[in-house]
């Protein structure tokens, strides 16, 4: 039998919205992986559990990529990990409420490294606007309709399956 749970994996180290996932994520009973390069604080409940990947470069997101699928969700706004995961079959939401697509990750990559190159040609590009209220509330909303359609998807599985 496979195992049909759905997960939300946090890329936890510089993630503005952890609090409203785990609110979110208890409303709807869907276990939280916290994973961080090192140590991070998280809420005592059983839903909720910390993974300290290691200080290596990238181990947090190798520890995710590793283990993101089909009708799991992975919270991250680095881009190259949200590629990652958005192959292997997962949905993926940036802090913001923006969803990683197949249909938008390979412009978001190329966007992505072509200001990575910008800078270290000396431009100076700017950084990533503020975090915002309306951000966190985007996300909220994102969040929790990603969640309903999965279970929505998984019960019209089951419900095709035993016809």
């Amino acid at each position: 039998m496979t195992d049909t749970s759905t997960r939300i994996y946090v890329d936890a180290d510089a993630c503005p919205v952890k609090d409203e996932i785990y609110r979110v994520a208890l409303r709807h009973g869907v276990p939280v992986s916290v994973v961080a390069g090192n140590f991070i604080r998280v809420p005592h409940d059983p839903l909720i559990e910390r993974i300290a990947a290691g200080s290596g470069m990238d181990a947090a997101d190798d520890w995710i990529a590793e283990r993101a699928r089909p009708g799991d969700v992975v919270i991250t706004s680095d881009i190259p990990l949200a590629s990652r995961c958005v192959k292997a079959g997962a949905d993926v939401i940036a802090p913001n409420g923006k969803p990683f697509t197949e249909e938008s990750i390979g412009m978001t990559l190329a966007v992505r490294n072509l200001m990575t190159d910008l800078r270290s040609a000396g431009e100076v590009t700017g950084g990533p606007r503020s975090f915002s209220p309306r951000d966190r509330s985007a996300f909220l909303s994102a969040l929790d309709q990603t969640l309903r359609r999965i279970q929505r998807r998984r019960a019209d599985a089951a419900a095709t399956s035993q016809s």
